[in-house]
């Protein structure tokens, strides 16, 4: 069955059919524009403090490696889309399509910081649940970094062969590659990071004896929770896009994965602010507590270790 002819990937809603005014504002669109605008400066900030904190307050582990390059991908995710919604207002007020063309480029990058972000997740997620399963706090410090700038190539790499055959204008092989794309994403990061928290939710919570940094779990598995709820959906919005399905308003999709990339600082202040009893303590404090909490409780660990193997005279 010959597929539906699409446009190019951009961040303006399907064309208006014949009969439709071009220039008729809708209220709700541009209602919800200003709220994902609204919800991004906030993201903005958010991200913009944990990469100070991580960056040059709070020790390095390997855990922060990770979660820095998450906030990274969700800062710069934000800027792209807050950019992307402030010029389609500009456009849906002027009656003009003047910035379409940087529309589909501001659309790519968004799309790179996205992918990049859902890569994050998923090397998180292994790598707690291998060292969790493993039951291993032995790993090379550097490997993190390693393992987060082979993930930026993979999505520079993912996100410069779509941007080179719809730039082009060349429809049919713009679709496969977004479909191969997000069949990367369906097929092999969504399922492997959906697999890797439950496994890790059930040894942690459920089997696992001893101390054991829990924090830092409820932390990783809200995130990818989210991500599931509120950024997946554009995934699978720009999938079904691809076979002229058009089932919620661009707007929808978009409002969500700000959202998503707006929500991880409060996740991580609030579970850091809850210890016995929830109190409100600083920003460095409540990152502190979730992020070196695995170092304090692994020199815990291994000092109460040493102390069984100790002499006994």
């Amino acid at each position: 069955m010959e597929l539906k002819q699409t446009p190019p990937p951009s961040s303006s809603p399907p064309p208006t059919t014949e009969g439709d005014d071009p220039c008729v504002i809708e209220v709700s669109d541009m209602a919800m524009d200003c709220v994902t605008l609204l919800i991004g400066l906030c993201g903005l900030v958010g991200n913009g403090a944990v990469l100070w904190l991580l960056g040059f307050r709070i020790r390095r582990n390997p855990v922060t490696v990770y979660i820095l390059n998450l906030a990274i991908s969700d800062f710069t995710f934000l800027l792209f889309m807050l950019t992307s919604s402030f010029l389609y207002v500009l456009d849906n007020v002027n009656c003009s399509t003047a910035f379409f063309k940087y529309l589909q480029l501001l659309f790519l990058l968004s799309l790179f910081c996205y992918n990049t972000g859902l890569y994050l997740l998923t090397a998180i997620s292994i790598e707690r649940c291998v060292s969790v399963l493993c039951s291993s706090n032995s790993r090379p410090q550097w490997l993190s970094a390693v393992v987060c700038a082979l993930l930026w190539a993979l999505s520079i790499a993912v996100i410069a062969a779509v941007s080179s055959l719809c730039l082009a204008h060349e429809q049919e092989s713009c679709q496969v590659a977004l479909i191969s794309m997000y069949a990367l994403d369906f097929f092999i990061f969504a399922p492997s990071m959906v697999v890797s928290n439950v496994l890790l939710f059930f040894k942690v919570l459920c089997v696992s004896q001893g101390p054991q940094p829990k924090r830092l779990y409820i932390v990783i598995s809200l995130t990818v929770l989210f991500f599931l709820l509120f950024a997946l959906p554009l995934s699978i919005w720009n999938f079904l896009q691809q076979f002229g399905y058009f089932l919620v308003p661009t707007q929808v999709v978009f409002l969500l994965a700000c959202i998503n990339s707006s929500i991880n600082p409060f996740i991580y202040f609030l579970v850091g602010s809850c210890q016995k009893r929830c109190s409100l303590v600083s920003l460095q404090v409540a990152f502190q507590r979730v992020f070196e909490e695995e170092e304090d409780i692994t020199v815990c660990s291994t000092g109460t270790t040493m102390d069984m193997l100790g002499p006994s005279f």
